[in-house]
């Protein structure tokens, strides 16, 4: 039997439409996995977990800097109340109880925010001269580089420690929550790769799901999840 991985969805402005792009869950599929999509339903969170092996956040909008004791700042853009109220405790309850999750750009702010960490609301209030990160390019297309920690989880999945990803994000994590350390960053210092240093857990800020089809070694990442997931079974929540 394919092992279930839960994928959390993103919603429109106006509340109305709940969507997901189609690359995660191709990769989910390609990697071995069957992709099960979230709606955005707080409260639910347990009954939802307990029908998946493994958990995927997606990308997406601004998280409330409220969930880690800040007050907007003027460059934090769109957030969404719900997503953030449901994925939260999903990441919380995920990780309490030792389920394989892989967080995507904005998944891995959530996975570091869900457990005590911070992210900075904008970059440019983090690094003097930051990259560029929110590219003027295909979203197949990396453009910039990556260093990876030697020994890292990630770095086997990838195959080396230097490699090129795209990207397409304004906010990066700051404070770094006690169940993670740090494997990946941008040139200019941003963190890129996040990994738990008990259970599986590991969140990216690039989006492998859009590089696996033209760089088959972005593909692992999703493998790693599946493998993970199948070797778990069901989880007791």
């Amino acid at each position: 039997m394919l092992p279930l991985i839960g994928i959390t969805c993103s919603e429109s402005r106006d509340g109305v439409r709940m969507y997901l792009n189609r690359p995660y869950a191709a990769a989910v599929a390609a990697a071995g996995g069957l992709p099960l999509l979230f709606p955005l339903m707080p409260g639910r969170e347990r009954i939802f977990l307990r029908r998946v092996q493994g958990l995927l956040f997606s990308g997406g909008g601004d998280i409330d800097p409220f969930y880690f004791n800040e007050e907007p700042h003027p460059l934090t853009r769109w957030i969404s109340p719900a997503r953030d109220t449901f994925e939260l405790e999903l990441a919380r309850l995920a990780l309490g109880a030792g389920m394989p999750v892989l967080g995507i750009c904005r998944g891995l702010q959530v996975l570091n925010i869900a457990v005590g960490g911070s992210i900075c609301q904008d970059i440019s209030l983090l690094i003097s001269a930051p990259l560029k990160h929110s590219q003027d390019a295909p979203r197949w297309y990396p453009t910039h580089g990556l260093r990876i920690s030697s020994g890292s989880r990630l770095a086997e999945l990838l195959g080396g420690t230097e490699l090129r990803v795209n990207s397409f994000h304004h906010q990066a994590v700051e404070r770094i929550a006690a169940p993670f350390h740090v494997v990946a960053r941008s040139p200019d210092g941003v963190v890129e790769g996040l990994e738990g240093k008990d259970n599986y857990a590991l969140g990216v800020q690039f989006h492998p799901e859009e590089l696996w089809q033209r760089d088959a070694r972005f593909l692992n990442i999703f493998r790693s999840l599946v493998q993970a997931a199948a070797l778990c079974g069901q989880t007791n929540l």
